[in-house]
């Protein structure tokens, strides 16, 4: 395929700022890029079926049916329904999480210190996108909406006594992680703010989403 055609294929292409949150729609069969300007960036995603909004992606269906902890290039991702809800069809950063969840005001109370509660969030993200973003109001989305999510880009590794450690990204600039949606999505992503953990080199950065057509 030809550079020109790739970009004929393009149907929407933007930056989400630092530490902001997204939402887009994007069709089966259509694929999704998100791409890590500037490196070690954890970006918390969340997929929702766009036919039927109970239906959402679920880490635990999804590491069951792959028999594997860390998604990679040729991951199946399931939904709540153990049906296929998205693929990962290209990757050059290696591995991402799902495991360690989105930061909140009362995960950054507990894992670090109290006064760290008024500090931005991931799920206020969330919150804020499905309480004011068009395509939630369109689907009728709320909070409750709000499932288990992956951390793009994110290094969690677990230890040989079953705890999670977030560490430095194994991300860099330009890296990029590509998304096949096997049903219509509705993808809401936190760019992550986190200030309190290296899952960013504690200085969040700005991502961009690529969605084009197959």
């Amino acid at each position: 395929m030809t550079a020109s055609a790739k970009i004929e294929q393009i149907v929407l292409d933007e930056i989400c700022l630092a530490g902001e949150a997204w939402m887009g729609e994007v069709k089966q069969g259509q694929y999704f890029r998100i791409i890590d300007l500037e490196g070690n960036q954890a970006v918390d995603t969340l997929f929702i079926s766009a036919n039927n909004a109970e239906e959402r992606y679920s880490a635990t269906d999804t590491l069951a049916q792959n028999q594997q902890l860390y998604l990679e290039k040729g991951t199946t991702l399931f939904s709540n329904f153990a049906r296929p809800i998205a693929s990962i069809v290209d990757d050059n950063c290696g591995r991402h999480d799902t495991l360690g969840g989105a930061c909140s005001c009362e995960s950054n109370t507990v894992r670090y210190a109290h006064d760290k509660y008024p500090m931005h969030s991931c799920r206020n993200n969330f919150m804020y996108a499905l309480a004011q973003h068009p395509i939630a109001k369109k689907h009728q989305l709320n909070v409750r909406h709000i499932g288990p999510n992956i951390n793009f880009f994110m290094n969690v590794p677990v230890t040989a006594e079953g705890h999670l450690k977030f560490e430095d990204g194994v991300s860099a600039p330009g890296k990029y992680v590509e998304i096949k949606a096997e049903m219509d999505l509705i993808i809401l992503i936190s760019n992550c703010p986190q200030l309190n953990n290296p899952c960013n080199a504690y200085n969040p950065t700005k991502i961009q989403l690529v969605i084009r057509d197959a």
